[in-house]
């Protein structure tokens, strides 16, 4: 079984399809008809190309508004089929999708259908050519892979078989467990795609919104986990229809490509209890450090923020111009040293968020899951802290849990930490601001490597635009992080990427048991935090019933506040932006698993106030 993809996934002309398809290292491609009839080079020389590049072309498509036509247009059909034999002979390849018909000339007769087929089946054994039946979803007579499966058991021609598309299938709601009547034998290809759950016409459906599996809600996995069930060997195949795949980068969306194939063939075969070639997703548990590459100029600010948060330094590294500062459970590095990456960073996106450490319960098997996933390892002096490059270029540290306090220990030259001001328990959840071009690329990393759930997407309101924001978080709440990506240009995400030349990681939120007593411990030491209006607090003491105490209270050290359906609390607060290149959040949770989304848009509002100031310390 191998990785295949269609050259409709990827943008560019035909050639420049194949290469990044090559590069990405695709073993096979679907060759779609519309870039072939566009592409200067003759089927003969895309065949030599391929055979340049190390690709097979492992299918031809589509061949449409074939089965059920009536004469004189079913005498075309026939036509236009030998033809198309006689073109994928010069390509090379011996395998063609003929998708459901949806012209309205078709007619629905199953007799005239599985002749129709019969005799396509003689012609194409001729050819030495196997010939794959697709349900398209929305197919005027046939939109099920079951009424496929009936059509080729009567059809009964060794050269006609069953094409299975994940997309057509589970849109409507077509149980996978289907699949299992099946024979292996006769499935002639396998072409996946998830997508996000919308409720809209299934072609548009399919023509602007399919993504790669492990980027939408579609259960993916327990479809290929069937397949593999009836002993299927040939290739997975992506077939993507996605505006912004159009136009992002071929080499980008390919490389996500093959790690898509193989998280979803991994986790599949973990399904059905089958042995797999890397470990299985890594457990985290939690967020260790929170690294920032700092300009020299900026040294003595950020020093006096961490100090006015109530952290203090806890260690210097005893070679390099690295200090860890603690609060509590709550680690951040600062990184001035010369000529490496922490410098490189920073040259490229000002002072700012580079790296985080993450506890994993198996640091060795995470980093063997990663390099099974194409994702690269960087360089560094410390083997036992391996680091993996994120999407944006940022660093993911691995810290096995078992080797978390060595590592300080034998890194850091030990300083007695002042006790930090409202104690934090834990750095709760990490937020990056991400172009739309990255998204799904940066969604597919966390959930490809690690054990993540994806929670309910939020459009969050700027004053000036709408954001899109995704939670990611571990199933046990220890790990969190949400992905805001935006289209509209003067929101304060948009701003963040231009300010930061590129994505990354915007605010850092800090646990604590007593939000209250901490806001107020840290306006004692002058920490500058975000002002929110007196209209805010009106309103909430109508909804909650907070006393006018309380609501004076919250007032003055800028609380929000949020209540969930089942009664839990959530408390929370922010600092101002350092330059505008991150913020922080203090959060206190009693028993609260969200992350204060009605307080977004109050959030926003009054970061905009501050939009024009140059220095907001």
């Amino acid at each position: 079984m191998h990785n295949a993809i269609a050259t409709v996934s990827l943008s560019g002309t035909l050639e420049d399809k194949l290469r990044a398809a090559a590069a990405a290292g695709f073993d096979s491609v679907e060759i779609f008809e519309n870039d072939l009839l566009g592409c200067a080079l003759s089927p003969r020389e895309v065949r030599v190309m391929l055979a340049d590049l190390g690709l097979a072309c492992s299918l031809y498509q589509p061949f449409r508004d074939f089965e059920g036509m009536p004469e004189p247009l079913r005498a075309r059909t026939f036509d236009r089929a030998e033809r198309k034999f006689d073109l994928m002979g010069e390509l090379g390849t011996d395998r063609i999708l003929i998708c459901s018909n949806c012209s309205p000339h078709a007619l629905g007769d199953t007799a005239r259908i599985v002749d129709d087929f019969r005799e396509l089946g003689g012609r194409a054994a001729v050819h030495g050519i196997r010939v794959g039946y697709e349900a398209l979803a929305w197919g005027r007579h046939v939109n099920d892979h079951r009424q496929v499966w009936d059509i080729v058991k009567a059809v009964d021609h060794p050269a006609i078989g069953i094409i299975l598309d994940s997309f057509h299938s589970l849109s409507r709601k077509i149980p996978s467990d289907s699949i299992a009547a099946i024979d292996g034998d006769k499935i002639v290809y396998v072409q996946l795609a998830d997508a996000p759950l919308l409720d809209m016409d299934l072609l548009y459906w399919s023509r602007h919104f399919r993504n790669l599996p492990g980027q939408g809600g579609l259960d993916v996995t327990g479809f290929v986990a069937e397949i593999l069930r009836t002993g299927y060997d040939g290739p997975l195949s992506l077939e993507i229809f996605n505006d912004r795949f159009r136009s992002n980068s071929a080499a980008m969306v390919a490389s996500d490509g093959v790690r898509s194939l193989d998280m979803v063939r991994d986790a599949a075969m973990r399904r059905i209890g089958a042995a797999t070639i890397m470990p299985p997703p890594a457990t985290i548990l939690g967020t260790e450090f929170v690294e920032f590459a700092v300009d020299p100029k900026d040294r003595e600010r950020l020093s006096a923020m961490f100090t006015r948060m109530g952290f203090s330094p806890a260690g210097r590294h005893p070679t390099k111009d690295v200090t860890r500062w603690r609060n509590g459970a709550a680690n951040l590095v600062m990184n001035g040293e010369p000529g490496g990456f922490a410098e490189a960073y920073r040259t490229t996106h000002g002072t700012s968020i580079c790296a985080i450490g993450l506890k994993v319960a198996d640091g060795p098997a995470t980093v063997a899951r990663a390099e099974a996933l194409g994702i690269v390892r960087e360089p560094t002096d410390l083997p036992a802290m391996p680091a993996l490059r994120g999407v944006a270029g940022s660093l993911v540290y691995v810290v096995d849990q078992a080797d978390a306090d060595a590592i300080w220990g034998s890194e850091f030259r030990s300083a007695p930490a002042a006790p930090g001001a409202g104690s934090i328990e834990a750095i709760d959840h990490l937020a990056a601001v991400v172009p739309n071009d990255e998204f799904l690329s940066w969604q597919l990393y966390w959930r490809a490597l690690f054990d993540v759930q994806v929670q309910t997407a939020q459009d969050v309101i700027d004053p000036s635009g709408l954001v899109f924001s995704q939670a990611i978080q571990s199933p046990d709440g220890g790990f969190r992080l949400t992905l805001n990506s935006t289209d509209a240009r003067g929101t304060l995400s948009a701003r963040f990427l231009h300010q930061s030349f590129g994505a990354g990681y915007q605010h850092v939120a800090l646990r604590t048991a007593d939000a209250t007593a901490t806001a107020a411990k840290l306006a004692a030491q002058g920490l500058e935090t975000l002002a929110i209006p007196a209209n805010y607090y009106d309103d909430l003491a109508a909804r909650f019933g907070f006393t006018d105490a309380e609501i004076e209270r919250m007032a003055a050290l800028g609380l929000l506040f949020d209540r969930d359906a089942e009664g839990h609390d959530y408390r929370q607060f922010y600092s101002r932006a350092f330059d505008k290149h991150f913020f922080f959040e203090f959060v206190e949770r009693q028993g609260y698993d969200g992350y204060g989304a009605p307080n977004a848009g109050i959030r926003l509002a009054a970061q905009n106030r501050y939009r024009e100031e140059a220095v907001p310390l």
